[in-house]
């Protein structure tokens, strides 16, 4: 039975629901985990993209301590009941790896858990979002290919990893194949397995696991769990461990997380 949620967002998150902090916990409860971790957006470095765009993506900075405080409430309430970290889903977006750790180094000290993802890749001069439909067919356009496309994708998830981000800098790559979000109407038989092993050496290494996220599951576009294919099994293959993650923006998408016991690791 999966028993640990490492993967949770909240009514912080502006492209979520608002159900509360405890429809999370009690469902969790519910479900028998005994750990969970809610991965709030991290605030994003300006510059990325449009404000207007950017505040339907992240926490924004101001909104970060009374995030903090409330899920320290939340831990208390139920701390006979269920382990609760407090965390979040940091993206690593290429050339603001600055802004990015002076931010880590003001909360590190407060976060407990925490997740290192990749939604934003740059190409010529401008950022796109892997996870926004019409931006990937923009980028799909502008490169000349969806492998050109994955290629960028999967070399910044290497940069991610390797990149230095401080002493805060978390150590579980969110969703790593990501880019398959819409694999159906952009479909892909990607196969880059030199990148791949790369990509598992450098993690293995470097002592990282992965978010073995079911979102995918629930996408009409996607249907699989990111990691699945040759990536997982790359995975595998370097005994990279995982933390289940239900990526929830609302309490009921908390129960897919038992899929992953068929899936297998």
């Amino acid at each position: 039975m999966i028993k640990r949620d490492g993967h949770i967002h909240t009514p912080f998150c502006p492209h979520g629901s608002k159900d509360p902090f405890e429809a999370y916990v009690e469902e969790a409860v519910c479900l028998g985990r005994e750990e969970i971790t809610f991965t709030e957006h991290f605030p994003m470095p300006k510059g990325v993209t449009d404000p207007v765009y950017a505040a339907e993506c992240t926490l924004q900075e101001a909104e970060v301590p009374l995030y903090l405080e409330t899920v320290k409430k939340v831990q208390l309430r139920y701390q006979s009941q269920i382990k609760i970290n407090r965390g979040f889903e940091v993206d690593y977006i290429e050339g603001k790896e600055e802004a990015i750790r002076s931010l880590l180094d003001q909360y590190g000290e407060e976060i407990e858990d925490s997740i290192l993802s990749v939604h934003f890749v740059f190409y010529e001069g401008k950022y796109y979002a892997i996870d926004d439909k019409m931006q990937v067919k923009q980028l799909i356009e502008k490169t000349g290919s969806i492998e050109k496309v994955y290629d960028l994708y999967f070399e910044t998830i290497y940069k991610s990893i390797e990149v230095d981000l401080g002493a805060y800098k978390p150590k579980r790559i969110g969703h790593p194949s990501l880019i398959r979000v819409y694999n159906k109407l952009y479909p892909c038989a990607y196969k880059n397995t030199r990148l791949f092993e790369r990509i598992a050496q450098k993690m293995q290494r470097k002592g990282y696991a992965f978010d073995f996220n079911i979102a995918g599951l629930r996408k009409e576009k996607c249907g699989e769990t990111y990691p699945s294919g040759e990536l997982l099994m790359m995975l595998r293959k370097y005994h990279i461990p995982y933390v289940g993650g239900s990526d929830a923006h609302e309490a009921s998408q908390m129960a897919l997380l038992s899929r992953l016991e068929e899936v297998g690791y």
